[in-house]
C-alpha cells in the first residue's frame, strides 16, 4: 500500500533475501572476503554464522549472483533436524538427481557419479547448507564424507555452512568434529551493523525501488531505530515496513520520532518482534541536592563499570582486555574524585547558603561528563574485544587451512 503512496516501484523492506538489495556493511564486507578466499581454494568447508536476520542468506544470494554457472554448479538446502541418511538424499535432490531406491548407498553413488561428470565438464560443485545448527552429528559427518570425493588429486565438492551462533559453538567445541574442523578453510561471524550504517542501509534499500526523498526521515529516527533493532537488518526491515505503512495511512511525507515510538509500541504489543529498547532512565530530582559522597558516586558508576567476562578469549586477548578495563577504572576514579572536590569547594565557599542552582548545574554537568566518558570507554572495549576475536578466528582459519 505505501509503495503507491510514496511512488516506489517495489517493496524496499521485504523480509525474504534478495541479492538486488545487498548492502555491504563492514561485517558483510569481511564475510564476503572470507567467502571469496574460501571459494578460491575450491575445497573443504567455509562457515558463516550470525544472529537470526543478520543477512547470511542475502550475502550468499549476492555471492551466487556473481558466480558463472558455466564454471560452478551450486545447490542449496535448508536443513531441519536431518540424520545422516536423510541428508544424503536431500543433497542428491538439491543437485537434481533422481535416485533409484531409497537406500543411502544408491544416493551416494548417484552424487559421486554426478560430481565426476561435472568435473570432466570443467565445472566445480558447491553445496550451500543453510540453518546448519539443526544438523545432527551424523549429518555433519556425512557432509565431511562427501568432501572426500576426488578426481585424481582434485576435490569434487566444496561446502558452505550457514548457521546461527550456536552452530559456531558446535563446530568449535564438539569433541567428535575434529576431522571436520581440520577441513574448515575459512570462517566468519556476521555481527550487527554499526550505528553509522543504519541510515545508509535504509536509504540504499529505498533507492533500489526508486526513492527520491519522499518520505524524509528525521535524523533521530535512525539512532532510535538502531537502538530498538540492535543493528540487525531483518529487525530494521520489520520496523521500517510498519513505519512506511503508518506514514502512508496518515499521509505523512516525513517520518519522525513520534511515529517510530508508536510503531515500536505496536510491535511490542503484537509480540511479533523482540525489540532491544533501552530501559527508561529516571532523571534525578533537583530538590534536596546533597554533595555526593564517594560511595554514592561509585554506586552511580557501577552499572557502567561492570567488567566484561570474555570466557572464550585466549590468554593474550584476555590480558589485553583486562589492561583496558584497569585503565578505564582509573579514569572513572579520577572523575569521581573531581566531582567530590567540586562539591566540597562549593560548600566551603557558601556554608550558610546551602547548595545553589549553580552548584546543582555544575554537579549535573560533571555527572553527565562521567557517564559519557564511561560509555565511550565501554564502546572502545567492545570494539577491541571484537577485533581480538576476529584476529583469533583468522588465526584458527589459517591453522585449519594449513
Amino acid at each position: 500500500m505505501f509503495n503507491d503512496f510514496y511512488g516506489l516501484t517495489g517493496r524496499p523492506f521485504q523480509l525474504t533475501p534478495d541479492p538486488a538489495f545487498y548492502f555491504e556493511s563492514l561485517t558483510h564486507r569481511k564475510a564476503l572476503s572470507y567467502l571469496s578466499y574460501g571459494l578460491a581454494q575450491g575445497e573443504g568447508f567455509v562457515v558463516i554464522t550470525g544472529e537470526v536476520g543478520a543477512g547470511k542468506s542475502t550475502l550468499v544470494a549476492h555471492l551466487m549472483a556473481t558466480i558463472d554457472p558455466a564454471r560452478l554448479t551450486a545447490a542449496q538446502i535448508v536443513t531441519s533436524k536431518l540424520d545422516g541418511e536423510e541428508l544424503v538424499h536431500v543433497v542428491a535432490q538439491a543437485f537434481g538427481l533422481i535416485v533409484d531406491g531409497h537406500d543411502k548407498a544408491s544416493a551416494l553413488g548417484a552424487i559421486e557419479a554426478f560430481l565426476h561428470d561435472e568435473a570432466r565438464a570443467g565445472r566445480r560443485c558447491l553445496l550451500v547448507v543453510d540453518e546448519s545448527q539443526n544438523l545432527q552429528f551424523e549429518a555433519l559427518e556425512e557432509l565431511r564424507m562427501l568432501s572426500n570425493f576426488q578426481l585424481g588429486a582434485h576435490p569434487l565438492l566444496q561446502t558452505l555452512l550457514l548457521g546461527q551462533p550456536e552452530f559456531r559453538d558446535t563446530i568449535q567445541g564438539h569433541p567428535q568434529l575434529e576431522q571436520l574442523r581440520q577441513r574448515v578453510i575459512a570462517a566468519h561471524h556476521l555481527e550487527a551493523m554499526e550505528l553509522g550504517e543504519v541510515q545508509p542501509y535504509i536509504e540504499h534499500r529505498l533507492k533500489c525501488v526508486g526513492w527520491t526523498g519522499n518520505p524524509q526521515f528525521d535524523q533521530r529516527v535512525f539512532t532510535e531505530l538502531y537502538e530498538a533493532s540492535g543493528g540487525v537488518p531483518r529487525r530494521i526491515n520489520q520496523i521500517c515496513n510498519r513505519l512506511m505503512m503508518l506514514g502512508a495511512v496518515e499521509q505523512r511525507t516525513r517520518i519522525d520520532g513520534a511515529m517510530l515510538s508508536q510503531v515500536l509500541d505496536e510491535l511490542e504489543i503484537d509480540g511479533t518482534l523482540q525489540l532491544k529498547r533501552p530501559a527508561p532512565q529516571v532523571a534525578p530530582q533537583p530538590a534536596a541536592v546533597e554533595a555526593p559522597s564517594a560511595a554514592r558516586v561509585a554506586a552511580n558508576a557501577a552499572p557502567f563499570a561492570a567488567p566484561v567476562a570474555p570466557t572464550e578469549v585466549a590468554g593474550v586477548a584476555l590480558a589485553h582486555l583486562q589492561a583496558m578495563l584497569a585503565e578505564r577504572d582509573a579514569q572513572i576514579a579520577e572523575l569521581q574524585q573531581a566531582v567530590i572536590e567540586l562539591a566540597n569547594e562549593q560548600e566551603a565557599a557558601a556554608p550558610q547558603q546551602g547548595v545553589s542552582a549553580d552548584v546543582v548545574a555544575a554537579l549535573e554537568n560533571r555527572f553527565e561528563a562521567l557517564e559519557a566518558k564511561m560509555i565511550e570507554q565501554e564502546r572502545t572495549i567492545r570494539h577491541t574485544l571484537t577485533m581480538l576475536i576476529e584476529w583469533i578466528e583468522a588465526e584458527d582459519a589459517d591453522r585449519a587451512a594449513a
